[in-house]
């Protein structure tokens, strides 16, 4: 370990290249995967940026990911959390037993399996919207004709929230993962999505229908509060994830021919793509962060109980000792192991439905406009550097 990596840093945003991680993570995980990290409220805590160790504290119980003991590396971001996360049934910030009952009620309806059979109405809703593309021509903002769409349209199918709404809960969740938000911004759009939100659930038990909702609130003992929290959490991560990787994926395969080349023309490979496009875009990219509740050694370095430790999955996700030659993107690589979806009981519960989409979504497109390129020079696509979900705001293409 050197002298420099005893230093606190700051977690630094700002992008050299848009598609890859901020310079300093790589050469602080050069030099030690663990160090010091100063927080913006004054506290002292640390900063992961090897595979290993943010593997292995994303799998270790004596990590919590309470919000009331968190730090959290970014301004605001803590007064954020505070105002919107602690309430009856927002489970992300939970740990066991209260995690487990929650992910207990909710893990049977993510399987492989049952996103296996949405697989004909996911096909069918990507469909239309390439229908809706060519029948406008281009050139097109991709985000709004379709990485955002396709999987808002799904979710609201899943979950049973009328898909008329979008624009309403579209707004909510950009307030919500803007890092730019003031307190009271994110309080107001919290409320306003949780007062739509609780509207919806007591129809849902009212007048039960053949969706997710539905099924929580006749199977199970989740009183509304509860289930208008878990079905808030859903409903936000069901269709902001993905939307920014079909989005972000798509720049980066426009940026990079032969790659794109590949996941059009051979089926066999897309698999693998998505999951290499999952590890080198991480779009999950300023966290997750967790709590020492005792005392942990973790590589040599000894984290105190009550110390914040900030794991820079993007930086994990591009470490040398896990993913050769990590900077290329390569969607023949099997890159599995990557953290994008997290490790551990908190692992993404609906990581299959994400690769689902993005599976059906990516080779549909190419395939359909083989000609599929930029509308304007790479470097006038606005990126989302300010949300706490990295991609594009707009991505203009035409073919």
């Amino acid at each position: 370990m050197t002298e420099a990596a005893t230093r606190p840093v700051t977690l630094p945003l700002a992008r050299v290249r848009p598609l890859d991680p901020p310079e300093d993570l790589a050469r602080w995980r050069e030099e030690d995967p663990i160090r010091p990290l100063a927080y913006p409220d004054g506290h002292q805590g640390w900063l992961v940026t090897g595979h290993a160790a943010a593997r292995a504290i994303l799998a270790d119980p004596r990590f919590s990911t309470r919000i009331d003991l968190l730090h959290m590396p970014i301004p605001q971001r803590a007064a954020q959390f505070r105002s919107t996360l602690r309430r009856p049934g927002f489970f992300l910030r939970m740990d066991p037993p209260d995690h487990t009952r929650y992910r207990r009620l909710l893990a049977g309806q993510f399987t492989v399996r049952r996103m296996k059979l949405l697989e004909p109405r996911i096909e069918e809703i990507t469909r239309d919207h390439l229908d809706a593309m060519e029948d406008v021509g281009g050139p097109i903002d991709l985000v709004r004709a379709f990485a955002l769409p396709i999987p808002s349209l799904v979710i609201c199918e899943l979950l049973g929230v009328p898909y008329a709404d979008r624009k309403k809960f579209q707004r909510d969740s950009a307030v919500l993962l803007s890092l730019d938000s003031t307190v009271e911004e994110v309080e107001a759009a919290m409320n306003d999505l949780l007062d739509y939100l609780d509207e919806l659930v007591r129809r849902k038990r009212a007048e039960p229908d053949d969706d997710l909702v539905s099924a929580l609130a006749t199977d199970t003992d989740l009183t509304d509060e509860e289930l208008t929290g878990v079905t808030t959490l859903l409903l936000i991560a069901g269709h902001e994830t993905t939307a920014n990787m079909l989005a972000l994926g798509t720049y980066a395969l426009l940026r990079n021919p032969a790659q794109l080349a590949a996941v059009r023309d051979k089926p066999e490979v897309v698999e693998d793509a998505v999951e290499e496009l999952l590890r080198y875009l991480t779009v999950i990219h300023i966290g997750p962060v967790r709590a020492a509740l005792e005392d942990v050694e973790i590589d040599g370095r000894l984290i105190r109980a009550g110390e914040s430790v900030t794991l820079s999955v993007s930086a994990a996700n591009r470490d040398p000792e896990r993913f050769p030659e990590p900077d290329q993107l390569d969607v023949t690589r099997h890159a599995g192991g990557h953290l994008t979806f997290g490790h551990g009981i908190h692992q993404c519960l609906g990581q299959q439905l994400a690769r689902t989409e993005m599976r059906i979504a990516y080779p549909a497109l190419l395939r359909r406009f083989p000609g599929l390129r930029l509308a304007v020079p790479p470097e006038e696509v606005p990126m989302r550097t300010n949300m706490a979900i990295y991609g594009v705001h707009r991505l203009p293409v035409t073919w």
